[in-house]
């Protein structure tokens, strides 16, 4: 499997090296980065490790499946327990991280505490043998949020746009949309224009700002 096809599919589980839309099995991914020994790739861990958790694909048995030596489950373990500090350190809670809680050892609980603190001053740390730079973590995994928080703004105001062009389509013909804007903008509007706004468009707006029949129409739409 070539380093270009591991990189399209860990575009998908939020690291944009490369775009595609293909389905792929998200454990093995995991467990290829797991064997790459890339830093980059490791840093970005917590961050696949959401995506593949959150629609329900992640199983930690079959990334275990994938790993073919004590020394990579060993990583893979150490690089769990850094995504799960790092989401403590964020404040993000997910049930999924519940049973892994579960599965650490006192020591290793205890480990956590201390590892919480180096994340939370930004410095850099070892973990089972592996060095980790607590800022570089920290900035993979804010600038993920920071792009998904963007991608949603522009999914609402895009479905928000739909909406309202939706809602003008059920009141005004095509013409009158397009006089209705251009009034709207500042637009300069020609006599015949003028003319058939103010016969035609302008009563509808004025019934639509109408405070009283907004409150009937609110009404209606909860029965």
């Amino acid at each position: 499997m070539t380093e270009k096809s591991l990189y399209k599919r860990l575009s998908q589980l939020g690291l944009p090296l490369l775009e595609t839309s293909d389905e792929f099995d998200v454990n093995q991914t995991l467990a290829e980065v797991v064997k790459s020994r890339d830093s980059r790739l490791w840093e970005g861990f917590p961050v696949l490790l959401v995506n593949a958790a959150n629609d329900f694909r992640f199983a930690y048995e079959r990334v275990l499946e994938h790993l073919d030596s004590k020394e990579q489950r060993k990583t893979f373990h150490s690089l769990l327990q850094v995504s799960l500090t790092l989401y403590n350190v964020n404040h993000l809670s997910f049930s999924w991280t519940r049973p892994l809680r579960e599965m650490l050892s006192e020591n290793e609980k205890a480990y956590l505490k201390q590892l919480r603190k180096e994340l939370a001053s930004g410095n850099s740390f070892t973990l089972n043998g592996l060095e980790f730079h607590s800022l570089r973590l920290k900035n993979a995994f804010e600038l993920y949020f920071e792009k998904d928080a963007e991608k949603s703004r522009q999914q609402k105001e895009k479905h928000e746009e739909l909406s309202l062009e939706y809602a003008l389509s059920q009141v005004f013909s095509p013409k009158q949309k397009e006089l209705f804007k251009k009034r709207l903008e500042g637009l300069p509007l020609t006599k015949t224009e003028k003319e058939y706004y103010s016969r035609a468009v302008k009563k509808k707006v004025v019934a639509l700002a109408n405070p009283e029949l907004h409150r009937l129409a609110q009404r209606l739409m909860a029965y």
